[in-house]
């Protein structure tokens, strides 16, 4: 072959038509390819580097607005309206800046398939130019590597020897023997071969060789001899020769380095005592065997590979904590192996040692690791009573002891049985995790340390033995919670001990149904708190992992740690149930040390209650150990104090159980009115005790007794506030059983609540609260004051009731057809039962408007009453009641005549104000264009001093309300003549004017305002006409038994002279 061929090369490149082709090849019009642009377009790579779909995009956004906008409608209810309204404004921004940023982003995708067509030609440009490259690079590559392409020069010599002889003289032998093969065994051979060694084997293991018991069972075939051992190895042996000092060869089963190591070592220790081959060099002097001994290559061989096996079983265990350690176990574990490879050594759950603490607080002695596990191999000699050697059977020892003196008779082995086994020591750290296990908890069975050949697994065996002290671990945590200094855990089932599929804990019950499952990690040994796992526990997150890292500091606080836990928990659910309710609450109170203790000095902590309706007034949980302590507080600001310090003025303790008993019983009265219930009597202090059977009933408040619990302090402190109001005021009272048969209208008892059972009414005497008031005689002796609304989120209230003596029916356009009726928004009155209920907005000043209403009606009552015997007296029989309805009474006075009475301002030092209106009656058939003539009552300018015989009657009402309907029908005639007077006068434009002078007094004046004259009533139906340029005062007083005196004129009650 031509040498110079191997260096040429061809490249055969196919041009495309230019413009010099021929006219048959078909093409363009000269100005482009024949491939059409889109189809160029399609040749182009995608690229979609750093681009991503505008559809993603949107779908991102608008499902990211409207997730917010779902969280938004269920949390945004909750708030109040202005946080509401800051929420709302906030989100409103936010998601519109994302909408014009995407509305951008939208008007930048016009142009996203011009770019993405500009990547595509960028990246096209970017393979070509990596092709040429590579072309370059292969070119370069293949000229350099053809110039050392040569052959050398032909081998001339060996030419001539192969043409003229026929052969080559001048090649190694070694070619020869390489290139051609022996010639191989036939099939009989090779077994007559076989069938010798095997013989000289089994001659030999019988004869001569010293075979140790645990290997006493073997097989021969294929030339070998087998020996199998249990759990530690298999070894197959042959013969180098048929001599008697052709020794075994140890087949080289195992792979690699291992190999190779026991398969030279276990040769060397077969050939111990033969000479080596002849060497040139010297080697150095053969151990040589002693007189009477006898050497046993198989009992070495054996103890070499029990060595090896146990030792290679050992290596792995190794491997597998090493491994163990690179999948996260390096910082909680430690592994060490012995020098002489024969003891392997685990610490498990190793922590690192703490800084120290601050000056004066030393930290507790903890071991810095959790334990060890030892695995070591050992040997197992028997007892001393049944001589040396290893540890054996009774059987195994017979049978070594035969075969000993079958083969050696007086003679002795060289090497002795090494009895090697693994034993595996399980040593616990002292004070693990700050607490001290039981002795039994330091045991484990066999089967747990015991190294199983078929199946090596350090890490179940590991696992074994920290399984087995976590659970020895939580069992000295439940006996150190149980018999603790405090009772709290002492209950067998607060704290119970779980195991579920390998899942160790302990299973700590809080309160109610909130638990808290402690487990020790197996990798870490660190204490995990975590809670139950609902929704509602998915705020707590944090807390408990707080409490893990404290707790992994000191594991020794584990029960301070619950306890604050447990603390927290139990005022985490009274808050919630306080924040369900709208309740303002607050867990501290800025209250000095000194004054919380008048709460106790046994309690865990406290959750203060703020009443709405009395915010100095607040409704306290007080966690005891087992239970709940419920008091009212009254608090008062201390005014020096710079941060708002409180003082604890008044505390009482509530007893929950007779409250929520009250409201059972009201709820089953009224499903079965029949039913009648005995009380407990009053009492404010709790004396109930905790179930045996449920340590946590004492914390079992649900939402409904904590609004019971809070309606009755706002009773409390209502019925506080009117008591201090009648004790101001020197008024004795009494308290009342509720339940008791009470005069309450209807309309009130709707709205009672069922606490009301539970609280007692105020019971006074009409004598003691109504001294000096008016009328005081039309009250019954008892009255009740009862507050209202403190079990609702309405402004308390109270309503106090008066059955008055005799009963006047109310009637006249203001009053209804029913028997209860309210005339004002304060005073409900009960015809039928003829009790008046006066209702107070405020309770601070409830005393003081009810005995401002209590002036009002009585008043009214007495005026109405009058009125009534009026109309019954032959004297006046056209006098009659109109109207009536504890505010006014309209009654005519003569024929039409009407007048109007309401008073006001009734607790002033002078007797209140009485206000008159005077009316006429309209006839049925007038009509609004009448004459107002008809309409008006002359009485009317003569108001003012009507009034004053009333206001001047102050305890005497009855008598001046006769004086007054007395007066009014004595100048009846008269107004009604001056009144046509200035009528007629009116209308002859003479401009006549009346006005009065006093009660009595009238005075008719002129239109030139220079003449007047006086008409005044005097006794005995008189009037005297004066002059009004004359006074009265200045006439002589006529004798006994002249003319009558003016005594009583005007209705002044003085005498004339």
């Amino acid at each position: 072959m031509d040498p110079d061929s191997h260096t040429e090369m061809t490249v055969d490149v196919e041009l495309e038509p230019s413009s010099s082709a021929p006219n048959n090849i078909p093409c363009l019009d000269g100005d482009g390819l024949e491939t059409p642009l889109e189809g160029l377009e399609k040749e182009l790579p995608i690229v979609y580097n750093d681009q991503i779909p505008l559809g993603d995009l949107l779908s991102r956004v608008v499902q990211s607005i409207y997730a917010e906008l779902s969280e938004l409608a269920e949390t945004m209810p909750n708030m109040s309206d202005t946080a509401r309204k800051r929420t709302m404004a906030d989100w409103v921004v936010k998601t519109k800046k994302q909408v014009v940023k995407l509305l951008a982003v939208a008007k930048w995708s016009r142009d996203a398939e011009t770019v993405q067509k500009c990547m595509n030609i960028t990246a096209f440009l970017m393979n070509q130019n990596q092709q040429f490259e590579d072309t370059i690079r292969a070119l370069n590559f293949a000229k350099e590597s053809l110039d050392p392409a040569r052959l050398r020069n032909h081998d001339l010599l060996t030419s001539l020897d192969v043409l003229t002889t026929g052969s080559y003289l001048r090649l190694p032998t070694c070619i020869k023997e390489l290139a051609i093969p022996p010639s191989p065994f036939t099939d009989a051979e090779v077994n007559k071969t076989l069938s010798d060694m095997e013989e000289a084997i089994r001659y030999r293991l019988r004869m001569t060789e010293i075979i140790p018991v645990e290997i006493s069972r073997y097989t021969i075939s294929d030339g070998r001899v087998n020996f199998t051992v249990p759990n530690l190895f298999n070894a197959s042996l042959c013969l180098e020769g048929g001599a008697g000092d052709g020794l075994q060869e140890f087949p080289r089963v195992p792979a690699g380095v291992i190999k190779r190591h026991i398969t030279d070592e276990a040769d060397a220790r077969l050939r111990l005592y033969l000479p080596l081959p002849a060497s040139q060099l010297p080697m150095p002097p053969r151990p040589q065997l002693p007189q009477g001994v006898v050497d046993a290559p198989l009992i070495r061989l054996y103890n070499f590979l029990q060595m090896m096996s146990l030792s290679y079983q050992l290596e792995i265990m190794w491997y597998q904590a090493e491994r163990m350690r690179s999948l996260g176990w390096a910082d909680y574990l430690t592994v060490q192996i012995s020098p002489d490879r024969k003891s392997l050594r685990a610490s498990y759950w190793i922590r690192s040692a703490l800084p120290p603490g601050p000056t004066g607080r030393p930290r507790p002695k903890i071991p810095l690791l959790g334990g060890t596990l030892t695995i070591s191999i050992v040997e197992a000699k028997a007892p001393a009573q049944v001589g040396t050697g290893p540890a054996r059977t009774p059987r195994q020892r017979v049978l070594s002891y035969l075969q000993q003196r079958s083969k050696l008779g007086t003679c002795r082995p060289s090497d002795e049985v090494e009895g090697l086994r693994f034993e595996a020591q399980w040593e616990p750290a002292k004070g693990a995790l700050g607490i001290s296990i039981a002795p039994e908890g330091t045991y484990l069975p066999e089967d747990a340390l015991r190294v199983d050949a078929e199946k090596l697994d350090f890490e179940s065996m590991l696992r074994s033995v920290i399984q087995h002290h976590s659970k020895a671990l939580l069992e000295g945590f439940r006996r150190h919670l149980q018999h603790g200094p405090t009772k709290v855990f002492s209950h067998p089932s607060v704290v119970t001990f779980v195991e579920d599929g390998g899942l160790q804990a302990l299973r700590v019950h809080l309160c109610a149904d909130e638990f808290v499952i402690i487990t020790i990690d197996t990798r870490t040994g660190r204490l995990n708190l975590r809670d139950t796992g609902d929704l509602a526990a998915a705020g707590r997150g944090p807390r408990f992992a707080t409490i893990s890292e404290k707790l992994n500091e000191n594991p020794t606080a584990l029960l301070d740690a619950l306890f604050r836990l447990r603390l927290d928990t139990i005022l985490d659910l009274a808050e919630q149930k306080a924040n369900y309710l709208g309740l303002r609450n607050y867990r501290r109170r800025n209250i000095s040390p000194d004054e919380t203790r008048k709460l106790g000095t046994d309690f865990r902590g406290t959750l203060f209650i703020q009443l709405l309706s009395f915010p100095d007034h607040y409704l306290v949980l007080v966690v005891m150990d087992l239970r709940f302590q419920y008091a009212l507080i009254t608090t008062k600001p201390i005014p020096e104090s710079a941060f708002g310090g409180l003082v604890l003025e008044d505390i009482a303790w509530l007893d929950f159980h007779r409250i929520h008993e009250a409201t059972i019983m009201f709820v089953d009265a009224k499903l079965d009115p029949s039913n009648k219930m005995h009380r407990r009597e009053r009492d404010d202090q709790i004396t109930g005790d905790d179930s045996d059977n449920n340590p946590h009933e004492g914390f079992k408040l649900d939402t409904q007794g904590l609004r019971e619990l809070y309606s009755y302090c706002c009773a409390r402190v209502a019925f506080i506030n009117v008591e201090r109001q009648l004790k101001i005021r020197g008024i004795p009272f009494t308290h009342v059983n509720p339940t008791s048969k009470s005069s309450m209208s209807p309309e009130l008892a709707r709205i009672q609540s069922s606490l009301a059972r539970s609280v007692p009414a105020l019971c006074v005497q009409s004598k003691d609260i109504l001294s000096g008031a008016p009328a005081a005689e039309a009250a019954m002796p008892n009255i009740r004051v009862i507050p209202l609304n403190w079990w609702s989120n309405e402004k308390a209230q109270v309503v106090t009731c008066v059955k008055l003596k005799y009963v006047q029916q109310p009637m006249g356009k203001t009053a209804s057809g029913g028997a209860v009726i309210r005339p004002s928004k304060r005073i409900i009155y009960d015809t039928k039962e003829a009790v008046v209920s006066f209702l107070s907005e405020n309770v601070n000043t409830c005393v003081d408007e009810f005995l401002e209403e209590w002036a009002r009606v009585s008043k009214m009552v007495v005026i109405a009453r009058e009125i009534a015997q009026m109309a019954k007296h032959t004297k006046w029989q056209d006098v009659r009641l109109l109207s009536f309805d504890l505010q006014t009474v309209e009654f005519a006075y003569s024929q039409d005549y009407t007048v109007s009475i309401s008073c006001e301002d009734q607790l002033s030092s002078t007797g209140g104000n009485f206000d008159l209106e005077f009316s006429r009656v309209l006839p049925e058939d007038a009509m609004d264009t009448d004459n107002k003539f008809l309409t008006f009552n002359p009485h009317e300018d003569a108001e003012p001093f009507l009034c004053d015989i009333l206001r001047h009657g102050h305890g005497r009402l009855a008598s001046a309300l006769h004086e007054l309907v007395t007066l009014l029908r004595d100048t009846l005639p008269i107004v009604v003549e001056l009144e046509a007077l200035r009528h007629a006068s009116t209308s002859d434009n003479k401009h006549m004017d009346v006005f009065a002078k006093a009660a009595g007094w009238y005075r008719l004046l002129y239109g030139d305002l220079k003449h007047a004259l006086d008409f005044r009533l005097m006794t005995k139906q008189r009037i005297a006409i004066l002059d009004a340029s004359h006074s009265l005062f200045g006439v002589q007083m006529l004798s006994k038994t002249g003319a009558p005196g003016m005594e009583g004129f005007g209705g002044f009650g003085f005498w004339e002279t």
